[in-house]
């Protein structure tokens, strides 16, 4: 139709045929915890991976995959299948059917009618799209919009979504505008019988979306058809790969796969080129290390000392930990403040100048200090992050994560006990920031750093403050701190460790 012309300016030259595709469930997105569950696993798709340059940012843009093909044609199941073989923990599935224009009331009306072209481009804002595509790519958060096919609406609330080294966006129109396709590293087209395409959307739009079969059947002829023959098979000749069957070509996601995993091989190396990228310098002068008076001696003395019992160990770390968050307590802003005594005179003192003080700790180990922090300040509130070192790669992994509400008000008290790479304390740190938390308002406290892991947080986050007890110089192959403290979680509670675990990133990051 004449209508249809300017949408085609978006377009690529249409040329030649193909089969037509099959099986695309909803995407609906849900604000739920960000996680995908496959056959095997569970993947983590919060936060995001600790590889950031001297600015914050992530060393590498991610890997985008585009998945195109028809509707029902099993773009999704395809997407979960290359997440599930690719077995990396930074993965994000974006789907465009979250990026539906919010509807005028007659476009409303002609929804509700089966009359309205769902499946042409200018049903899409491609703007937003493009905007949080680019955002993700450059490792950002971003806010999806969550798209009601019941009500053909957007709801009020939007989900988060956190940059990743492996981006998968699906959609039937993931090939139709030229700034989109820029953005694609990979494209992916899926190619399925138009009969099974058909079943399979009488079969979701029945049982998933409340429609009966004769309006399904009145808005696949009238819309789903015309449009895949003019907008989307077209775009078949832009993919790199074309899977026919779609999930069923298993030999084809494995190729996909394999290929992704070479593209990632550059990641995975950078963290340790940027942990050694200062080795040589000077301590950063957002260190503070509390002062080694005899006190403080004696109680490293006692809890380095192998011999120690549990008792004394968790004795002597808590005595050192209320230390080091009243010695972090005085680094926050104050202003002066005038109080009037019993005695009826004036005191000039000194109050805290922010809003509020969160503390947030790194589990496990970072849960023992919790109790110090919540001596000293009255009514703090307390957040969780769980990072879970993965034993074949050494990438940190976020596992779980509990933030207060309005934490980007806050001061933030980060605690960790160990840290030597500092590979677990940058990925907490870019939480952190993901939720808007100024990066000056956040304070890493430590029991024990090594000087590889200082440098590493100092450089990729250069306004986060840096507070420990000591800094040891050394970190063995196994990313143990030298001289050290051990394994500090299994010496606080009592529980054995693997020989290769290291200090604060062995299995819970302790």
């Amino acid at each position: 139709s004449s209508s249809s012309a300017e949408s085609l300016d978006r377009l690529y030259p249409a040329v030649g045929s193909s089969k037509p595709p099959r099986k695309r469930t909803t995407s609906q997105c849900k604000s739920e915890p960000p996680l995908l569950r496959t056959s095997k696993r569970t993947i983590y798709t919060a936060g995001r991976p600790p590889w950031y340059n001297e600015h914050g940012t992530q060393s590498k843009e991610a890997f985008v995959i585009g998945l195109g093909g028809g509707s029902a044609s099993g773009k999704t199941t395809v997407a979960t299948m290359i997440i599930e073989a690719l077995d990396v923990p930074w993965v994000v599935l974006l789907s465009m059917d979250s990026f539906y224009k919010v509807l005028t009331k007659q476009q409303q009306e002609q929804a509700a009618s089966n009359d309205f072209n769902f499946d042409h481009p200018d049903a899409f804002d491609f703007d937003l799209i493009i905007a949080t595509l680019k955002k993700l790519k450059q490792g950002k958060s971003v806010k999806i919009p969550i798209y009601d096919f019941t009500t053909h609406s957007r709801k009020k609330e939007w989900k988060t979504l956190y940059g990743a080294n492996v981006i998968i966006f699906e959609g039937i129109m993931a090939f139709a505008d030229k700034e989109l396709l820029k953005l694609l590293d990979l494209k992916i087209f899926v190619d399925t019988d138009s009969d099974i395409r058909l079943v399979r959307r009488l079969r979701r739009d029945i049982s998933e979306r409340g429609r009966d079969i004769e309006g399904v059947i009145k808005q696949y002829n009238k819309f789903v058809k015309p449009a895949f023959d003019q907008y989307i098979q077209p775009t078949m000749r832009l993919a790199d790969i074309v899977v026919p069957r779609g999930s069923g070509n298993t030999v084809a996601i494995d190729l996909i796969v394999q290929h992704v995993h070479s593209q990632l091989e550059e990641v995975r190396a950078a963290w340790a080129a940027l942990a050694s990228a200062h080795q040589c310098h000077p301590l950063p002068q957002t260190l503070s290390v509390l002062k080694s008076t005899p006190q403080v001696r004696g109680m490293h003395t006692i809890i380095r000392n192998k011999e120690t019992s549990r008792d004394e160990f968790i004795f002597y770390s808590k005595r050192l930990m209320r230390l080091l968050i009243e010695h972090a307590l005085s680094l926050l802003p104050f202003q002066s403040c005038t109080v009037q005594t019993p005695q009826g005179h004036d005191y000039e003192g000194r109050t805290y100048s922010g809003k509020q003080i969160t503390g947030v700790s790194i589990l496990r180990a970072g849960e023992t200090m919790e109790p110090a922090l919540r001596a000293v300040c009255k009514d703090v509130r307390i957040g969780t992050i769980l990072i879970q070192t993965n034993c074949n790669t050494g990438e940190p992994e976020l596992h779980y994560l509990r933030l207060p509400k309005d934490i980007s008000e806050d001061h933030v008290i980060l605690m960790d006990c160990t840290v030597s790479t500092g590979a677990a304390a940058m990925m907490a740190v870019r939480v952190l920031l993901d939720h808007d938390v100024p990066e000056d308002k956040i304070f890493l406290l430590s029991l024990l750093m090594a000087e590889m892991g200082v440098h590493s947080v100092a450089y990729a986050f250069p306004r986060v403050r840096i507070i420990t007890t000591a800094v040891d110089k050394k970190v063995n192959d196994l990313f143990r701190i030298i001289p050290g403290i051990g394994n500090f979680g299994d010496r606080y509670f009592g529980t054995d460790a693997p020989p290769d675990w290291s200090d604060d990133e062995d299995a819970l990051s302790t």
